[in-house]
């Protein structure tokens, strides 16, 4: 027996996430409630996923990777992370893209390589879905940051890369994208 949808229904509003819980028979045919949180208001199963809400860029710049050394509320600690946002209504991806990057690092997008399809960021508790996006970036670093932000961006070679990866807590996103651009390149 396969598990089956029984019951989707919003238990929580909060400002930027809402919680959701889903009934399922599993396979044993005993009902399992679990719980998701989700960026947008969702009416049935369906709308899971449905719609992208932001992207994870992968930045490099004259074979350098750009990596955000960041304060994270949610872990309450500073990790290394991508350059990343939301989208904002009405926004394209190109250019939620260009606005994060400046807002983040104040530097500008020189070329986008690669826009992946949209995946999901947290499969085990959300239904948020964000793009990955591969740019080479051009400028200098300025702060544009909101004051509930602390980030520190730089440019890090394959060799500071393979050292940090060692020793430092990362996003998962940047986990994956540090290892593959310090052991092979991107």
């Amino acid at each position: 027996m396969a598990l089956e949808l029984r019951n989707f229904e919003k238990v929580k509003d909060g400002k930027y996430l809402k919680n959701y819980e889903i009934t399922y028979l599993n396979k044993s045919g005993k009902e399992k409630k679990y719980e998701i949180v989700s960026r947008r208001e969702l009416t049935c199963a369906e709308d899971l996923g449905a719609a992208p809400s932001g992207v994870s860029i992968v930045a490099t710049c004259k074979g350098k990777l750009l990596l955000l050394h960041e304060f994270r509320m949610g872990v309450n600690r500073t990790v290394y992370n991508l350059c990343a946002g939301m989208l904002e209504d009405g926004e394209s991806i190109e250019e939620c893209i260009s606005r994060e990057l400046y807002e983040e690092t104040g530097l500008q997008v020189r070329e986008i390589i690669k826009i992946l399809p949209p995946s999901f960021a947290a499969v085990a508790f959300s239904d948020t879905t964000t793009y990955i996006a591969f740019a080479e970036v051009e400028g200098d670093f300025e702060d544009h940051t909101s004051e509930n932000e602390q980030i520190e961006a730089k440019f890090y070679t394959q060799e500071e890369v393979k050292e940090l990866l060692e020793t430092e807590m990362f996003s998962s996103r940047a986990q994956m994208a540090a290892y593959f651009f310090a052991y092979y390149g991107l």
